[in-house]
């Protein structure tokens, strides 16, 4: 029994599947198998008249490899020469040692007295500029000019 269906002005015929036996589909993984390999030919020819060279392609799609594993003898080679290499460089950047850091600085009573009276006289200044009524500005550059009219003494 044949189905046809029109697709776009072509006409689908599909195959029965209800009388596909195993010696049927056996066959015809057979003869795709051939044809594949017949196509794989075709393109290492094609390659290897594109580069010269032949290339791997049979040999890759022959059989995949499976997952490389690691001996236990081959990890402890490995790690034991990782240990190695760590011990070295650890052994190499031990001797710079930080620099003794240095004491904190103290304050002396006599700078903390200046730097209070210092403080206690820019008070006094600006409260006084503010009592006299001058703007702000101005009271800015006087304050500049006379610290640098002192600086140079």
């Amino acid at each position: 029994m044949f189905v046809t269906y029109n697709v776009n002005r072509a006409i689908l015929i599909l195959m029965p599947t209800h009388k596909l036996t195993p010696e049927i589909i056996t066959a015809a993984v057979e003869g795709f198998e051939q044809q594949k390999l017949r196509i794989d030919a075709q393109i290492a020819e094609l390659r290897q008249m594109l580069t010269g060279t032949p290339t791997g392609t049979a040999a890759s799609s022959e059989v995949p490899k499976g997952k490389r594993r690691m001996s236990a003898a081959a990890r402890k080679r490995i790690g034991d020469a990782q240990r190695k290499r760590w011990a070295e460089s650890k052994k190499a950047s031990s001797p710079v040692a930080p620099a003794a850091a240095k004491p904190k600085r103290k304050l002396s009573a006599a700078g903390k007295k200046a730097i209070s009276e210092a403080t206690k006289k820019r008070w006094a200044a600006f409260h006084a500029a503010k009592k006299a009524g001058t703007p702000i500005v101005a009271r800015k550059r006087a304050a500049k000019k006379t610290v640098a009219k002192k600086a140079p003494e």
